[in-house]
This record gives C-alpha cells, sequence and structure tokens, in this order.
C-alpha cells in the first residue's frame, strides 16, 4: 500500500466512490425532472389540440399519428356590413301610466272620426284626469269627435284641471241621442278651477232643432215694438225645411256647454257654434272668467244665447266675439259683480239684465257693469227686462261707452217683459233703481230709447250722460224716445232729446218694502 504523505490509496478510492454515487443521483433526479415537464408540455399541447379540434373542426374528429401535421392557418369569414337598425313598430296606444298628467282622449278609444260615437272614450278620460290634481285633459287638434250628452262632473275631482280643446266636438243630430229632451250637452258640475281652453270648437248641430220653430219657442217681447214700413209683420224667419226621413227632435232643446255649482272657472280660446239653444251658460258659479273666444250662430236661431248667467257672481267677460239669435250675454236673477267689457256684440239682442220675475217670482241683481262694447245690427243694445208681477229688486247698474250701429233700439227698460202672445196685467214688480246710461253712441233704426217703468213701482235713479244717437231710416217705421213712469236726471243734453224722463223722485218717495228687498 503506497503511502502518499499518510493518506493511503485505499481511502482515495473510497473517496472517489463516494463522488460517484452522489452524481449518480443527480443524474437520475435531473432525468426524472426532465422526463415529467416532457409530460406535461405535452398533455398540455395535446389539450390545446383538442380545444381548437373542437372550434375549428366543424364538429368532425381529428386523428393524430405519431408524426404532428402542419396547422393550416386559421380560415376566416368574409366580413359582413353591420345589421340594419331595426325599425321600432307603433306601440298601441294604452291609457297613460299612473302618475301622469296628460289624459288625450285618442288614447282611450276615441276615433276622431266625426261619425263614430265617442262619448264613452271621453268618459273614461275625464275618470282618469279627474283624480289627479292640476291635469290635462286633451281633446287633439285635427280630429272631430262626435260626442252625445256628457256630464264631466265632481265634487270629488281634484282642484284645478285643464279640459284642452283644440279639435272639435260635435253634437249628434239624431234625435234617438237625447231621449225626450235634456237640458244641456256638455256639463260640467261641482269643480275647483276647471280651465277649458285652446283653439278648438264645440258644435251643437243647432239647424236640426231650429227647423222646429216657431210652434215651441218663446218670442222676444221686444219684437212686437219694430213695425216694418209696409206694415207686415214677419213673426218668424224662415227656417231649414226638414227632411222628411228626420225624426223629430225633442220641444225640450239643450244648453251647448253648462257649468254649475263650480268655483273659479275659466273659459278661453274656443269657438261654441250652432246651439240648439244657449251657447254657454253659468249657473251657481262663484268667480267667472270668460275671454278671447267666439260664439257663432246665425242671426235667425231662435233663443240661442251667447253667454247665459244665473245665481253667480264675480264674473269677468271680456275680449270676446258674439253672435247669435238671442241676447249676446243675459244677466239672470241671482248675478252680483258682473263686469263686462270689450265685447263685439252681434247680430243678436244686445246684453240684457232679464227677463227676471217670471211666474211671480223674486230676482236680486246688483253691481253689474258692460263698457267698452260694440253692437252691430242688433235688435236692442242695452237692456232691463221684467216680467210683471215678480218682486226683488235690480240696482248699481252702468252701462258705459257703447258702440252701436244699425241697432234697432238701443236703449230699453221694459217693465212689461212677456214672450207669450198674452200675459196677464199684475201690480207687483221687480223694483229698479240706480241705472245709468253713459257715453252711449251711434245709429238706430227703429227708436232710440224705450222706457216702460211698471205704475205701482216706477224705475228710480235713471241716470243719462252723453247719448248721441242718430236715426237710420231703413224698412222700420221711426218712433221718438218713450218713457213711462221713469225718474231721473239728465246730466248732459241728449240727442234726440229725452224730454220724457221725470226729473227727481216719484212722489211720496215710496219706500223699501219686504218684497223688494234682496
Amino acid at each position: 500500500m503506497v503511502n502518499m504523505g499518510g493518506f493511503s490509496f485505499r481511502s482515495l478510492a473510497f473517496m472517489l466512490f463516494i463522488v460517484f454515487l452522489v452524481w449518480s443521483a443527480s443524474f437520475d433526479t435531473c432525468i426524472a425532472r426532465r422526463g415529467k415537464h416532457w409530460r406535461q408540455r405535452r398533455s398540455n399541447s395535446a389539450s390545446l389540440a383538442k380545444k381548437k379540434g373542437k372550434s375549428h373542426g366543424n364538429g368532425h374528429h381529428q386523428h393524430h399519428t405519431g408524426v404532428p401535421k402542419p396547422k393550416a392557418p386559421p380560415h376566416k369569414a368574409p366580413a359582413l356590413p353591420p345589421p340594419a337598425p331595426k325599425e321600432k313598430a307603433p306601440k298601441p296606444k294604452a291609457p297613460p301610466q299612473k302618475g301622469s298628467t296628460t289624459f288625450n282622449v285618442l288614447d282611450f278609444g276615441a276615433k276622431g272620426n266625426g261619425k263614430s260615437d265617442d262619448t264613452k272614450a271621453f268618459q273614461a278620460a275625464w275618470a282618469a284626469a279627474c283624480k289627479v290634481a292640476a291635469s290635462t285633459m286633451i281633446v287633439p287638434a285635427e280630429y272631430a269627435f262626435l260626442v252625445g250628452p256628457i256630464s264631466f262632473s265632481g265634487p270629488y275631482c281634484q282642484a284645478n284641471i285643464v279640459f284642452q280643446l283644440d279639435g272639435t266636438i260635435i253634437a249628434p243630430s239624431n234625435a234617438n241621442a237625447w231621449g225626450r229632451g235634456l237640458l244641456q250637452w256638455l256639463e260640467f258640475t261641482k269643480l275647483v278651477g276647471i280651465t277649458i281652453q285652446g283653439k278648438g270648437t264645440i258644435d251643437g248641430s243647432g239647424s236640426v232643432w231650429w227647423q222646429d220653430y216657431p210652434f215651441e219657442d218663446p218670442i222676444d217681447s221686444e219684437s212686437e215694438l219694430i213695425i216694418p214700413l209696409n206694415n207686415t209683420v214677419q213673426q218668424h224667419p224662415p227656417m231649414p225645411i226638414r227632411n222628411e226621413l228626420d225624426g223629430k227632435m225633442p220641444s225640450i232643446k239643450p244648453t251647448a256647454l253648462r257649468f254649475y255649482g263650480s268655483f273659479n272657472v275659466t273659459v278661453t280660446g274656443i269657438t261654441i257654434q250652432n246651439s240648439p239653444q244657449c251657447h254657454l251658460k253659468f249657473d251657481n258659479c262663484v268667480g267667472v272668467a270668460v275671454h278671447d273666444m267666439r260664439v257663432s250662430s246665425p242671426g235667425d236661431s231662435p233663443n240661442t244665447d251667447g253667454i247665459h248667467l244665473q245665481n253667480s257672481k264675480d264674473v269677468l267677460i271680456h275680449s270676446t266675439d258674439l253672435a247669435c239669435g238671442d241676447d249676446c250675454v243675459s244677466i239672470q236673477t241671482g248675478c252680483t259683480n258682473v263686469y263686462i267689457h270689450n265685447v263685439n256684440c252681434g247680430p243678436g239682442h244686445g246684453i240684457s239684465i232679464g227677463g227676471l220675475g217670471k211666474d211671480n217670482t223674486k230676482a236680486c241683481v246688483s253691481n253689474i257693469t258692460v263698457r267698452d262694447v260694440v253692437m252691430h245690427g242688433t235688435m236692442t243694445g242695452v237692456r232691463v227686462k221684467t216680467w210683471q208681477g215678480g218682486s226683488g229688486s235690480v240696482q248699481g247698474v252702468l252701462f258705459s261707452n257703447i258702440q252701436v250701429s244699425e241697432v234697432q233700439l238701443p236703449i230699453v227698460i221694459d217693465q212689461f217683459y212677456c214672450d207669450k202672445s198674452k200675459c196677464k196685467n199684475q201690480t207687483s214688480a221687480v223694483a229698479l233703481s240706480g241705472i245709468t246710461y253713459e257715453n252711449i253712441r251711434g245709429t238706430y233704426t227703429v227708436k232710440p230709447v224705450h222706457f216702460a217703468c211698471s205704475d205701482a213701482l216706477p224705475c228710480m235713479d235713471v241716470s243719462l250722460t252723453t247719448i248721441e244717437l242718430k236715426p237710420l231710416q231703413e224698412q222700420y217705421h221711426l218712433y221718438d224716445p218713450f218713457c213711462w213712469q221713469t225718474f231721473g236726471e239728465l246730466k248732459t243734453p241728449t240727442m234726440p232729446p229725452i224730454s220724457c224722463l221725470q226729473i227727481g223722485k216719484p212722489s211720496g218717495n215710496r219706500p223699501q218694502r219686504d218684497y223688494d228687498a234682496c
């Protein structure tokens, strides 16, 4: 054994053997790790190939041999143009959703063709609008709606509803739609803050009713004062000849538009035409405003008052054109604080207070102002008319700045009013006092002034200032001013002179009696 500096050969061999074993173990571990990584890569490659086969193979299985095939480049589909946007199909109209404040009658089934009956659609639209405060019920433009008698009623409706009328509402001309007769066609009752506005039209189809005239309608008493030059009186104007196929309309003729028991009512912008009887009526209303609207019916349409007021107070009417066959404005019992100005009237029977006291009733009217009015071709101008036998009073009336043109009887007080062939003479009467006429100018064709007051209760405190009326001979006899039991004063000279007015007060200066008080 060779000893190399104390280190034996045997020891060297043993150390080399240990090194060999360590190296062998490291080599096996490296091979094992390499095989594991290769298997993972191969497994991952196979999995990826399987996925690609599913996405590009159109359902066919791909078979592999030991040698991998070269991959074909992926197939690209040709570019397609973007799809055209789909046109939205029109949605069927449905009633407004909860929370809406506008209610269009078309959304409730109205046809608007002027032939189909749209009454139920209007009822449904109103029922919905009624539940919502400050809502708007819409009657759209460019449609004509045939609507039968209908009531848009409270008192449980919310306040401040707007009836937006831009289309046309037509009344049925079939007698069956009216039963035995109704007093109104379109009625709004017991509402607060109701407004009808727009550029639309209410057409009452009145001609089918007027042709029953003259057999069933009252006659204006003042027509008896108008005598044609040929001494023949045309009692009734000609009316259209009835179609034999038409059914006879009821004898009771409806008002076109009526408001009853309502507060803060406004009517503006619309046209009411060809009403069977009165066009626009306010009964038991407080706070009424009518402006920038129009009434239109022929001058020979019977009893077709323009605006009729009864038992209403705080009324303002202005900037309105009224053409009809009776009073442009009729002020009946129970009215107070009425102000009318800037109104055009004609044809028609002027602006009248009354007739009051019919059938021995009590009538009370006070604080009425009519000013800045133009009247053309009317029967009367400004008038107060009462029946014999009535009671109550009219007081505090001003007619100012009235321009008349070809008016038959511009200034009238008639306490013997009678719209029948004969009325019984009675001593009791509605008391008239405090009636002022000022700045009334223009032309008349029959008589400038006609004051016919009660024998038992003369008219008192009748005042005339700046009355200038010139005669215009046309087809009627001309008459001088007439006064009977009329007391007051002439504050300025008049033309023609009204010398028949008795200055001062009647003898005895009768006291106010219980039945005169209002």
